[in-house]
């Protein structure tokens, strides 16, 4: 059923600010609104509008904002390919009863240019290592855009999911470090029936890929129940896991993981909380899941 919300769409900041602005005036000072905020970057599937329905049912008004950002992707990545499905993205914003998309250019967002932006960068224990390693300077474009978007949206809540759990603890710690005034609320990764992690690049999977993807899910579950169990030690349950993952045809394995949860530093046995984190290429596509290790 469709909402009986006006989405009201906007593509540059200024419109935003007057809508902003609008909202904070139009009701008196003891109803102020509470405004949730989901940051994508379109091609939204299942995942994205989970954030959404959390930040519907928690706050007075819900803004997406749809940008592909530049800026976080290196050398070699899929800018340019990267799916922009906008008018279906819009719909499900508008079903779902979205009260504001953002949907700004390159150009509203970057007026100055790239090359010379100044820009957040996030500390190097946290991004040094995992995806940082593997895409430098991907976790300064997102800290900047984040902290842009923040300060165009004013949002009181953020949305984000745990499957880019490195990216959620980079902005936690932005948010922190910068005082800035905007809650971060996670939510766990939703998952297709047979465990695959949601994402806007599944789309690019061949069907003998797709197939095969789900096995860094069912890896992370043995890894996490062979160590918590104590049937092997987490770095022989580590070792186990990545030797499998090297063994599936097409796979090229790029980290299998387990770090503290809140700081994101190695742990070399379990200890609460943790996550264990994995990424790997399957053909062309770059995949990405982690699991939240259960309190030992």
């Amino acid at each position: 059923m469709k909402s009986t919300v006006e989405t009201q769409v906007f593509e540059n900041i200024a419109d935003l600010r007057q809508w902003r602005c609008r909202l904070r005036y139009k009701d008196n000072f003891d109803r102020q609104p509470i405004v949730g905020f989901v940051p994508t970057m379109g091609a939204l599937h299942q995942g994205h509008m989970s954030l959404v329905q959390k930040a519907l049912q928690e706050c007075s008004h819900v803004v997406v904002s749809i940008f592909v950002n530049p800026i976080q992707f290196v050398k070699g990545e899929d800018f340019d390919k990267y799916p922009r499905p906008f008018e279906k993205d819009l719909e499900l914003c508008v079903r779902a009863g979205v009260h504001a998309v953002f949907h700004p250019t390159c150009e509203q967002m970057y007026p100055n240019g790239q090359a010379s932006l100044t820009r957040v960068v996030p500390p190097g224990e946290l991004t040094g290592h995992l995806c940082g390693a593997f895409r430098p300077g991907h976790f300064e474009g997102v800290a900047t855009v984040v902290a842009k978007l923040f300060g165009q949206v004013e949002p009181n809540y953020a949305y984000f999911g745990e499957k880019d759990y490195q990216q959620l603890v980079v902005v936690r710690r932005m948010v922190a470090d910068l005082d800035l005034p905007v809650a971060v609320v996670a939510s766990p990764t939703v998952r297709e029936s047979d465990g695959l992690a949601m994402s806007s690049r599944n789309v690019y999977l061949n069907s003998g890929e797709r197939a095969v993807a789900p096995v860094l899910h069912q890896t992370l579950l043995t890894v996490s129940k062979n160590a918590t169990s104590k049937a092997l030690t987490l770095q022989e349950a580590l070792a186990d896991g990545r030797r499998k993952l090297e063994q599936v045809p097409g796979l090229t394995l790029q980290y299998l993981e387990a770090c503290d949860a809140i700081t994101l530093e190695p742990v070399a046995e379990c200890k609460h909380p943790m996550v264990v984190l994995v990424a790997a290429k399957l053909g062309d596509v770059r995949l990405i899941d982690n699991i939240i290790v259960p309190k030992i």
